[in-house]
């Protein structure tokens, strides 16, 4: 803080600001003024502006997004264009089953997708399984009471229909909770999952890359495992010394 009388007429504004637009925006700009330093020895940190990152909860998300991906490779290569999908030994569940269902939305888009690599484009698919620190935020909304309130002016006609008293009374509660559940339901229960999944498709020839797509995801935390690439088998050599 740069004085305390300073701070101590930010206050007094913001204890006014009720009064006009014009003070409150005083006010914070003299928080803003009282609080900030003209020198810091790092950079500050900051947010990102609110995004949003679908979560992966079921083999059919699986399906969803290898279609997803079919259609962006398919839009940038020549149609019918021949295509070998390359899966190393060490693919992890996910990745064995991502690449099948790629596979499949390549021959329902037009695609021949051969069994040997001569003549046909190479399709690569890559995932990382990045784990981050537990316990992030998860600040899902910004009032409750906003999203009731849609909520209930949606179903305003409902309400309208019936009687009065009790059961009117009761419709609107219904109808509040529905809505409620409406606006909460885009959002992923629990806190922000730990793990995360890049998702990198490429298709190239002999020289260059014709097409690449790169997507992150978020896993639940109890399927980690799935997305984990496969473990190595391990053999041992053992020499044999004497005979008959």
């Amino acid at each position: 803080m740069k004085t305390p009388i300073i701070a101590a007429a930010a206050a007094a504004l913001l204890a006014a600001a009720c009064a006009t637009p014009i003070i409150a925006a005083a006010a914070a700009a003299l928080l803003a003024a009282a609080c900030a330093t003209p020198h810091a020895p790092a950079p500050l940190a900051t947010n990102f502006e609110t995004s949003k990152q679908p979560k992966l909860q079921a083999a059919a998300h699986w399906n969803l997004i290898a279609r997803d991906v079919a259609g962006k490779i398919s839009a940038g290569l020549p149609q019918h264009a021949p295509l070998f999908i390359n899966q190393h030994a060490e693919a992890s569940t996910f990745e064995r089953a991502f690449v099948g269902q790629l596979m499949t939305a390549l021959i329902d888009a037009g695609h021949p997708v051969m069994r040997a690599p001569e003549g046909a484009f190479r399709v690569g698919v890559e995932t990382q399984a990045v784990p981050f620190a537990a316990d992030r935020p998860q600040y899902r909304h910004a009032g409750t009471a906003t999203a009731l309130g849609a909520g209930l002016w949606a179903l305003y006609d409902i309400v309208e229909y019936a009687s009065n008293g009790p059961a009117k009374a009761a419709l609107l509660a219904v109808g509040g909770a529905d809505a409620y559940a409406w606006f909460q339901s885009e959002f992923a229960a629990g806190s922000t999952p730990s793990m995360e999944v890049i998702v990198t498709t490429s298709v190239t020839d002999a020289n260059q890359y014709l097409t690449r797509n790169t997507s992150v995801y978020y896993v639940a935390d109890a399927d980690r495992q799935l997305y984990s690439p496969a473990p190595r088998a391990r053999t041992k050599t053992f020499s044999v010394v004497g005979g008959e």
